[in-house]
């Protein structure tokens, strides 16, 4: 049975460095997805997402395969207890294309398990971050608390 891929495309008035930032920093990630992510961001490197919150629970684990900036950003992507197992690790892919004055986000989540509850959280989750992402970048303003 073919893994299904989750593919989330939005535009947004802003430049690609901005996307670029806005995917790594960890204090603007706070911003929009109300969690931070955290890295060097190198090809190799660890990265985690934390809770915002005082507890700063570990959400997601996984390594960097690419960073290419401000144009591609991939990413593996699993729970915390699954992270010894490569088998159960999905992954991300962030293209940022500059389309006239404004930036194409191109999401594709893929190498997800049929009925798991990674692809049910991100299929409710990723248009909620994108759309949060898209405000801020936009507005200066998120989306109120996603979670």
């Amino acid at each position: 049975m073919e893994k299904p891929e989750f593919v989330y495309v939005t535009y947004i008035a802003t430049s690609p460095e901005k996307v670029w930032n806005a995917l790594v920093d960890g204090e603007v990630t706070r911003k929009y997805w109300q969690h931070v992510n955290v890295s060097d961001w190198r090809p190799g490197s660890r990265w985690e997402h934390r809770s915002a919150d005082q507890d700063r629970a570990l959400r997601l684990v996984g390594k960097v395969l690419e960073s290419v900036p401000p144009r591609r950003l991939v990413v593996t992507w699993a729970f915390p207890a699954d992270e010894a197992r490569e088998e159960k690790h999905t992954r991300v892919t962030f293209e940022i294309e500059p389309v006239r004055d404004v930036v194409r986000l191109t999401v594709v989540h893929d190498r997800l398990e049929p009925g798991s509850e990674m692809l049910k959280g991100i299929t409710d989750g990723w248009p909620k971050v994108l759309s949060s992402l898209k405000s801020l970048l936009e507005t200066g303003r998120p989306l109120p608390k996603l979670w």
